[in-house]
Formats: C-alpha cells, sequence, structure tokens
C-alpha cells in the first residue's frame, strides 16, 4: 500500500527569506567562516534560529524524544547511553543510483564512560520500508567518528586530530559504483582542514531507507555510560533522495474534536483539542481556531497551550450543527531572530447527521510491532465513518523503545508523550475531519491493568502494576494522560477531581440521533488485592476449586456510585435521540479462556469488566432502561454476546472490537476446555451459545474472532494472523437497529471479498433485543 497521504497541513514563512521553519533556516553561525557551509551543505535542519525547547522540529523524530533539546541553537543529546538518534523524516534515500551527500557539525559534550561515537545512521528500514516505521529498526549503516576513529561499518581510520570534536563537520557523500555505492566520510575541523577520511563499498540495497543523526550507535549499550554531543547544521542533498514536506510533523502535530447537543441552554456544543510538540519557555504558546466563511478565514477562538499536556482546547457554544464547516488551527511560532513561522492543520466539522444511519468506527489496543497499522488506517477513511470511537491503549508501554519513566513527573510526562504521539502519527488523517471519542486505559498509564480505587495512589511496597490497586504513576501525569486523549470530549457531567486531583471524563454525547454513554470502568475499579485468587497474580484465578463467586465480597466497586448516578440520568434521558450507545473500556464478562499462548488456560480474569459480578450485574441493570449497545475494546478478541443477570440474555448485547494490532492473544474455546452450554445459535459455529463466565456470570456468546498462533515475520500478517483489526457500527435511529462489523487487519474494505470480516459478522440487532426481547438467534 502506498505510504503517500495528501497533504492537509502547510508550512508558511512570514518572515522575510521565505524559508519553510526548520527545514532551510539560513541563520548566521557562531562558527568561523571556514565552516559556514557551502551551496552543497546548506542546512536542511538549523535550529539556530529556534528557542531552547524539547521538540526538535517537524522534519525530525528524535529517538527516544525526552533525551533531545534544543540548546543554544543547537541539538544536544542529554544521555549518555547507546542508541540516540535523530531521523530526517521529510527525506528518504530511494534511488541508489543516484550520488548523494550529508554533513553535520559536532561537538562533543560529556563523556561519561566509553565513547560509542558520533555520525549517521544510513539506510535504516524496517520491513515495510515506511518512514514512520523506520525510525525505529535498529539497522542500517553506521558511519562516524569514535574515540579519535573515523569508521563506516568496519572500515576504520585512525584521526587523533578529531579524538574530542567540537566544531568538527563530518561529512558522508555516496557515489554509485556498478550494484555498489562507494561511501566516503570526512572529517573537517572548525578551520576548514580535513582530518582525515575513510571509505569502502556497499551494496545499492543497504543505503535504501531513512537517514539519521546518531550520538552512539549500538542499541546494546542503551543502558550505559558513553558520551553526548551537540549538533548543527545538518544538511542532505543530492537526487539519491526523495523529499517530502507532507510527511513533516507539527508543530501542530493532529486535532480531535466533538460535536454534542448539549444539556444546558450552548445548543450544540464543538470542543476540539489541538496538539503540539513540547514547545520551549520562548516559544508562543497561543493557537487560533479559524474556520471558512465566504471564501475567508474567519478566527472564532484562541488558546493557549497547556505546558504539561502541549494541548490547546477550545469549546464553542451554540455551534450550527446543520451544515459542514471547514476549519484550521493556525500556530505561529516566533524565533530568535524575530522571524515568525506558520504552521497550519486543517479538516472538516461535519454537520450533525440526520435521516440517515450514523457510520461509526470503534478502535482499540495498538501494539507497537504492527505501527503504523496503515491498512487500518487507510479502510477506515475509506469506510467514511461519521464517528471514531479509541476505547483505549494507544500506547504500550514498550512503544518505541528505551522503557519507561516513572518519576520526576515532568520526565514521565515526556516519556508518555513521545508514545502517545505515535497515535497521531498513524490515524491523524482519520481524525480530523470527523468526531472522534478517544478514552484511556491501562497501559496508557504505564499500567498493565488500571483498579483505579477513585484515584488512590498504589501502594507499591505491596505489589506491582497490574495487580495492585491505585495509580503507580503521579497525579500530574495521569491527568496529562486524561487532558491528551479526552480533553476534547463533551463535557463531563461531573467535573469534580477524584482522589489526588485525578480528573474524571465520564458524561455523554449526543450526536446524529444517537445518545452515548461514556464511562470509565477502570477508574473506581477496586485491586484485586482485597480478595484471595490462590494463584502468584492476584488478577488471575486459576484454581477452578476455588469458588469465583468467594471473590465477589461486599464493598468492592466496579463503576462507583458517581458513575451509577450519571447511568441513572442517562438512561431516563432521551433529548434528542432516540437510539443509545455504551462506550467503555472492556467487556462486562470474562469472554475468554486462554490468555498469552493458544494453552495458557486461565479460569478467569479480574481485570475484565465480570469482577466483581455484583457490581457488573449492578451497572447492566442501571444502563438496561436505555436499551444500548455496549462497545467496548481491551481484550484482543473481538467478540459478540448478550449479558445475563437473573436469566441468560436478559440483558443488553456488548461488542467488543479487534484490537488495532494485538499483542497479549487471548482466545474463548469453551468447548476445548469443557464449560457448558445451552441454545447455541443457529449459525452452529463452536464455542457459542449460553455460558456462565470463569466469574460465573451469565453471558451468550454468538460469535468470537480467535486468532491463530502466528508464524509470519512481516509486521501486517503477523497482526492479521493474530485476530487484529477493527470494528464499525451502523446506528440506525429510524429503524431502531445496530449493525455490527468486525473487519480483519490486512483486507481492503471495498474489494467485496466475503473474508474481510471474522466469521459470521456482519450481524444486525435491534434496539428491543437489548431490552432482552431476543429475536436474535
Amino acid at each position: 500500500m502506498s505510504s503517500h497521504v495528501p497533504r492537509r497541513s502547510a508550512l508558511k514563512t512570514l518572515g522575510a527569506s521565505g524559508a519553510l521553519m526548520g527545514l532551510a533556516e539560513n541563520a548566521a553561525s557562531t562558527a568561523s567562516a571556514a565552516t559556514v557551509p557551502s551551496e552543497t551543505d546548506a542546512p536542511v535542519v538549523n535550529w539556530a534560529d529556534t528557542h531552547d525547547r524539547v521538540w526538535l522540529g517537524e522534519n525530525c523524530w528524535a529517538n527516544p524524544m525526552e533525551d533531545w533539546v534544543i540548546r543554544d541553537g543547537a541539538a544536544e543529546c542529554l544521555s549518555t547511553g547507546g542508541d540516540r538518534n535523530v531521523h530526517l523524516i521529510t527525506h528518504q534515500l530511494t534511488d541508489a543510483g543516484q550520488p548523494f551527500r550529508t554533513s553535520v557539525i559536532v561537538s562533543q559534550v560529556e563523556v561519561a564512560g566509553a565513547d560509542d561515537g558520533v555520525g549517521f545512521r544510513l539506510g535504516v528500514k524496517s520491513d515495510l520500508n515506511e518512514h514512520r516505521s523506520n525510525v525505529f529498526a535498529k539497522n542500517g549503516i553506521k558511519a562516524g567518528l569514535r574515540d579519535g576513529t573515523l569508521f563506516i561499518n568496519k572500515k576504520q581510520v585512525s584521526v587523533e586530530a578529531a579524538k574530542t570534536p567540537k566544531n568538527l563537520r563530518l561529512v558522508l557523500e555516496g557515489q554509485p559504483n556498478g550494484d555498489q555505492v562507494r561511501l566516503t566520510l570526512t572529517a573537517i575541523d572548525e578551520r576548514g582542514t580535513e582530518l582525515g577520511t575513510v571509505s569502502t563499498s556497499v551494496a545499492k540495497q543497504g543505503v535504501l531507507g531513512n537517514i539519521a543523526i546518531a550520538n552512539s550507535f549500538d542499541p546494546k549499550f542503551r543502558n550505559q555510560e558513553g558520551a553526548r554531543y551537540r549538533f548543527r547544521d545538518w544538511s542532505v542533498s543530492g537526487d539519491a533522495f526523495t523529499v517530502d514536506l507532507d510527511r513533516s510533523f507539527g508543530p501542530i502535530l493532529w486535532t480531535m474534536y466533538s460535536l454534542s447537543d448539549s444539556r444546558s441552554d450552548d445548543g450544540f456544543v464543538l470542543k476540539l483539542s489541538a496538539l503540539t510538540g513540547p514547545l520551549g519557555d520562548a516559544d508562543n504558546k497561543d493557537i487560533d481556531l479559524q474556520i471558512k466563511q465566504d471564501d475567508q478565514w474567519k478566527t472564532i477562538g484562541t488558546e493557549t497551550l497547556d505546558t504539561d499536556a502541549w494541548t490547546a482546547t477550545f469549546r464553542i457554544a451554540n455551534w450550527d450543527a446543520s451544515q459542514t464547516a471547514s476549519y484550521r488551527v493556525v500556530y505561529r511560532q516566533t524565533h530568535r531572530s524575530g522571524k515568525e513561522t506558520e504552521s497550519i492543520w486543517s479538516g472538516t466539522i461535519r454537520e450533525n447527521p440526520s435521516g440517515r444511519p450514523l457510520r461509526m468506527g470503534a478502535l482499540t489496543c495498538q501494539n507497537d510491532y504492527a505501527f503504523p497499522y496503515q491498512p487500518v488506517a487507510e479502510n477506515v477513511v475509506k469506510l467514511d465513518p461519521d464517528l471514531l470511537y479509541f476505547s483505549g491503549d494507544q500506547l504500550y508501554e514498550s512503544h518505541g523503545g528505551y522503557g519507561i519513566i516513572r518519576r520526576p513527573a515532568d520526565r514521565a510526562i515526556l516519556n508518555y508523550l513521545r508514545k502517545y504521539y505515535q497515535f497521531g502519527w498513524s490515524f491523524r488523517h482519520a481524525m480530523k475531519d470527523r468526531p472522534t471519542l478517544c478514552l484511556p486505559d491501562d497501559h496508557d498509564v504505564f499500567q498493565g491493568n488500571i483498579w483505579g480505587e477513585g484515584g488512590a495512589p498504589m501502594d507499591v511496597d505491596t505489589g506491582g502494576a497490574s495487580s495492585n490497586g491505585g495509580y503507580i504513576e503521579p497525579a500530574r501525569m495521569v491527568n496529562v494522560v486524561h487532558r491528551t486523549n479526552c480533553a476534547h470530549h463533551p463535557d463531563a457531567y461531573d467535573p469534580e477531581p477524584c482522589k489526588q486531583d485525578i480528573s474524571v471524563y465520564y458524561g455523554d454525547m449526543v450526536y446524529g440521533g444517537v445518545g452515548f454513554a461514556v464511562v470509565a470502568d477502570r477508574q473506581w475499579k477496586s485491586g484485586p488485592q482485597r480478595v484471595d485468587t490462590g494463584s502468584g497474580r492476584a488478577d488471575h484465578l486459576r484454581d477452578p476449586d476455588i469458588d469465583p463467586l468467594k471473590l465477589d465480597k461486599p464493598g468492592l466497586e466496579l463503576l462507583g456510585d458517581r458513575q451509577h448516578e450519571f447511568l441513572k440520568h442517562w438512561s431516563a434521558d432521551w433529548r434528542k435521540h432516540s437510539i443509545k450507545v455504551l462506550l467503555s473500556q472492556t467487556v462486562f464478562a470474562g469472554v475468554a479462556t486462554h490468555h498469552g499462548g493458544y494453552n495458557g488456560y486461565l479460569v478467569a480474569d479480574l481485570d475484565c469488566g465480570g469482577w466483581p459480578q455484583s457490581q457488573r450485574d449492578e451497572a447492566i441493570r442501571l444502563a438496561a432502561p436505555a436499551k444500548p449497545l455496549h462497545i467496548n475494546g481491551d481484550q484482543h478478541l473481538t467478540s459478540l454476546v448478550q449479558y445475563g443477570v437473573e436469566k441468560q440474555r436478559d440483558g443488553f448485547w456488548s461488542f467488543c472490537t479487534p484490537a488495532i494490532a494485538a499483542g497479549y492473544p487471548r482466545w474463548w474455546r469453551a468447548d476445548d476446555v469443557g464449560m457448558k452450554h445451552e441454545n447455541r445459535p443457529a449459525h452452529g459455529l463452536e464455542h457459542t451459545g449460553e455460558y456462565l463466565d470463569g466469574l460465573g456470570n451469565k453471558v451468550y456468546v454468538y460469535t468470537i474472532g480467535n486468532p491463530i498462533v502466528p508464524t509470519a515475520k512481516n509486521r501486517y500478517e503477523k497482526a492479521h494472523q493474530k485476530a487484529s483489526g477493527f470494528g464499525f457500527v451502523e446506528i440506525d435511529p429510524e429503524k431502531r437497529t445496530y449493525t455490527v462489523h468486525s473487519y480483519r487487519f490486512l483486507i481492503d474494505v471495498n474489494d467485496g471479498n466475503p473474508e474481510n470480516e471474522f466469521p459470521n459478522w456482519p450481524v444486525t440487532i435491534h434496539q428491543d433485543e437489548n431490552g432482552g426481547a431476543n429475536r436474535l438467534s
């Protein structure tokens, strides 16, 4: 599939030079005249006119972002660990039959151990050789300077005069030579004197891919003490490169918005968040929201960036939802020289759908082995939904490598933002043109599971992040997670923060004749350390001889009193809609028998929404008058089930969507482990019918999308085998029906292949079936 996306953002310089911000800033160099770059070495990346900050620029991806800053006009690595680098994402080496050249000026800042070198990585590519996925690949040609030795891979030349570089220019040139490329690396001091050179030949295929500057090379030394460097005036030139400025990412990274008929006199309310990279103290913090009227752009709001979350959120009351509007957000970056650069990100505010079914994309869980999830992102746009719903795990702790940071809060926030940006990098073109609801879940706050205990801090002395109650991360970081995901949501039902002053986000949205309820089924949930599962992990019940009902103790919570009150209100509130949808992170049942591996049988997992059982039943009872379809995710296993409380099938239906990219696999193989069932559906598929799950909850399993054990090496084929994909729901307020689709990962939704969906999808459910009418058999 093509990686090209039509350009949706623009960069425009308002200063006299007309140069693109960060792409060709020709500010005066502080070096001597001999090191002023020639025309060949005109900098493509020049930080000289940029204020001090973390975010390096729209044409760069830093690994990891939190270990780099712009300081005094240069990019400086803050870590002495190995494998720190910066990729030029607008340039990709695609034609090894053409010459190329790159150069950068480096200065050593600190040596804390064995210096692993400084220089370039060339031909860095993933299995996709796609610019976003390439930035995390660990291969490529290494060309640089290490402890007074110039090297290209294993070819080395000693240059003693370059042992401690200061304002040293490294120049790497490539010349095609038959089926090879001749690479030459030269070191030039600040007087313009050539100190040494090294050359070698490599296969043409080896240079294709991304190019990066490197502060140390070897991933094995990632956590060891080495050296750190400053970089400036990075140039890249030659016909070997394909240059695509549409691949720029920032300063405005993406937008998300919601549109809802409010509970107040505000009519329809538009809420929109714009996200930037982490800027600096001296940078402008204001962003404008503009709407196109009579072919003119009119500013309708200006908001200031939150300098923790780096979001600016607009709330526009009495929005005219009867027509579509073009919007753009505008950020004006001020430079050290006084120059101003304008960044624009544009999209469409859709009209409130009426007179037809509302189309909703439903997505969850994006493990980054399949980043950037291009088949899913492209198929979602092809289906043209009216609304997107991400139910959580927009990231995992392993995203992008380099581990997690828990303390201090400011470093933990940067660590989180860097991982979260991969989400926007993948789905920003889908989100900009339609409302998006986006819930945080456990991995978003760096926990294997969340047992939020109403916002309590975790007692780390008695358990870990997977099986202990409370939040392990600082409340300040948790609030950033909430703001980046939910600040654009409709106003919370009751915005009063919970413990530790952690924000809340539960509430409703009325859009397209549909009433949506968002609940947080993790934030108040009790921790499993309060019960005895008889196993090593407090959240895993492995012993089939333990009565699961003994785990349902008085005083345990799932949604908590505040959300119970909200559900009562929502179930009775039918303003301007005739059909309802309940949105949460996970399914209110244990619809998985095997976890982690094909033979990894587990009696029950308390992380699902089926525990505590009495609180699960209460949540279903409270929402039952609304007759909602429950749409959720988290399980990495798509399912369509109907809840039972007093008896089988007296509750509403649940659609658990496939994971965008399933990591930890799960299976529902109830028949294989001897679980009793009754009333198998007419389609006769195995593992379906009326069951008691491992916690004793009544559940009617209509269809399931089990994975296979993956064998593929290609990331997209592997994701497909692991039963990854996405959900799509058509909600018809007039017919009072929900048509539920569950699409597989590596497909084309337009080709008509019946195997594009998991077995026995799509399924149409009538609203009355969510009230126990049970027409579907």
